[in-house]
C-alpha cells in the first residue's frame, strides 16, 4: 500500500509540473525549451519526492525532529538543485536555463564565476512545489491514521470492558438476588417460581444473547424489567420505582446492554431504601425508528456509592455510544442537581 501511495505521489507531482512547464514555456511553438525543463523536472521531483517520503517524514519530522527535517529539506533541496543545474556537469549546457538563451550572450555574465539568487529560486521552485505538497499530504495521512488508530483503540478497550460485563454478574446483585429468591421459597411465596425464572433470563442473556452486535430492543427491555424486579424483592414495604418501558412496534435491533449502566447507576446512588425520599423512575419510548430513553434518581444529602463491583460505569458508556452511535445518532444528557440526577438518551436506531 505504501509503496502504491509513493507511486501515486510520484507521478502527481511530475504530470503536474509537466502540465505547468508546457504552458509556461509555450510548448508547442518552443518544444526544445519545454524539453529541457520537463527532462530536469523529471528527474529532480521524482528524487526529492523518494527522499521525503521514504527517509525525511518517517524518521525526522515523525520523530518530532523538526529542526533537523528543515535543515535536511534545505540541504536536499540545494543539493538536488545544484546537481541537476550546476555548471560543472556535463549535462549543465544541455539542462541550461533556457531562459538565459534569449538574452544577448555579450549582456550575460559569466556563469561559473557568479551567483544569481533569483535564477537559483527559479530553478528550484519546481522541487520545492513538490517537497512542500508531499509533505502536505503525508502530514495529512499520518493525522488520518493516527485518528483512526485512537478510536480503534477506545473501540478495543470498550469491547474488552463489554466482553468483561457480559461475562460477570455484579456479585453483589448476585447475591442479593439469591437470598432474596432463597427467603421467599423459605415462606413459600408465589412469587418464587418467577423470580428463578427473572434471574435465569438475566444470565442467559448476559452470557449468550448480549455477545451478539445487536440484539432486538425488546430483549433489551425484557433484560431492565427483570433486573430491575429482582432489585424490588429486597424491600417488601414497596420502593418508589416507576417502570415506563414501551414495547417497540417493530423488530428494532441495538447493541446490547447500552442502558443497563444508567439503571445501574441510579441503584448505586438513589438510596432507595429511603422510603421517604428515595426514588428511580425509568422510562423508555420508541417513535420510529427513535429511542427516547430517561433514567431520574433521588440522591441523599450525604453522598454514598453501594455495588461498587461490576458494570462499565457512564464514561465508557459515552465513549461506546460515541462509537456505535456517532455523531448526530445519539443524544446523551446527563445533569447532576441538589437532590436529583437525571439521563436522557435519545438513539436514531
Amino acid at each position: 500500500m505504501e509503496r502504491h501511495h509513493l507511486l501515486w505521489q510520484l507521478l502527481l507531482w511530475t504530470f503536474a509540473w509537466l502540465v505547468i512547464s508546457f504552458f509556461l514555456t509555450d510548448g508547442m511553438e518552443n518544444f526544445s525549451r519545454f524539453v529541457n525543463i520537463a527532462t530536469a523536472s523529471a528527474i529532480g521531483i521524482p528524487l526529492i519526492v523518494t527522499i521525503n517520503l521514504g527517509v525525511l517524514l518517517p524518521r525526522l519530522y515523525f520523530r518530532k525532529k523538526y529542526l533537523f527535517f528543515i535543515l535536511a529539506a534545505v540541504a536536499i533541496l540545494i543539493g538536488i538543485t545544484y546537481l541537476i543545474h550546476g555548471d560543472i556537469w556535463p549535462w549543465s549546457d544541455w539542462l541550461r536555463n533556457p531562459t538565459e538563451e534569449d538574452r544577448p550572450r555579450i549582456e550575460r555574465p559569466d556563469r561559473r564565476n557568479s551567483f544569481n539568487g533569483f535564477r537559483w529560486m527559479a530553478l528550484m521552485m519546481p522541487f520545492l512545489i513538490a517537497f512542500l505538497g508531499s509533505t502536505l499530504i503525508e502530514i495529512a495521512r499520518f493525522a488520518n491514521r493516527q485518528e483512526k488508530q485512537a478510536i480503534r483503540s477506545d473501540k478495543e478497550k470498550l469491547e474488552t470492558e463489554l466482553k468483561f460485563l457480559k461475562s460477570q454478574v455484579n456479585p453483589h446483585f448476585l447475591f442479593n438476588a439469591l437470598n432474596n429468591i432463597y427467603s421467599l421459597s423459605v415462606v413459600e411465596s408465589p412469587q418464587t417460581p418467577e423470580s428463578i425464572m427473572q434471574l435465569s433470563e438475566i444470565l442467559r442473556y448476559m452470557v449468550y444473547d448480549a455477545d451478539a452486535d445487536r440484539v432486538p430492543l425488546k430483549n433489551e427491555i425484557l433484560y431492565i424489567q427483570n433486573y430491575v424486579s429482582l432489585k424490588q424483592l429486597k424491600d417488601s414495604r414497596g420502593m418508589d420505582i416507576r417502570l415506563d418501558l414501551e414495547s417497540p412496534a417493530g423488530d428494532l435491533m441495538i447493541a446490547p446492554l447500552l442502558f443497563i449502566p444508567f439503571v445501574e447507576n441510579a441503584f448505586k446512588h438513589s438510596k432507595i431504601e429511603d422510603l421517604n425520599s428515595g426514588y428511580i423512575h425509568i422510562s423508555l419510548r420508541t417513535e420510529g425508528r427513535t429511542v427516547d430513553f430517561r433514567v431520574e434518581n433521588s440522591l441523599p444529602a450525604n453522598e454514598f456509592t453501594k455495588d461498587r463491583v461490576g458494570g462499565v460505569g457512564l464514561e465508557n458508556t459515552a465513549k461506546r455510544l460515541a462509537l456505535l452511535y456517532p455523531g448526530d445518532r445519539h443524544q446523551l444528557e446527563i445533569e447532576k442537581g441538589r437532590d436529583r440526577f437525571s439521563v436522557h438518551l435519545s438513539l436514531a436506531l
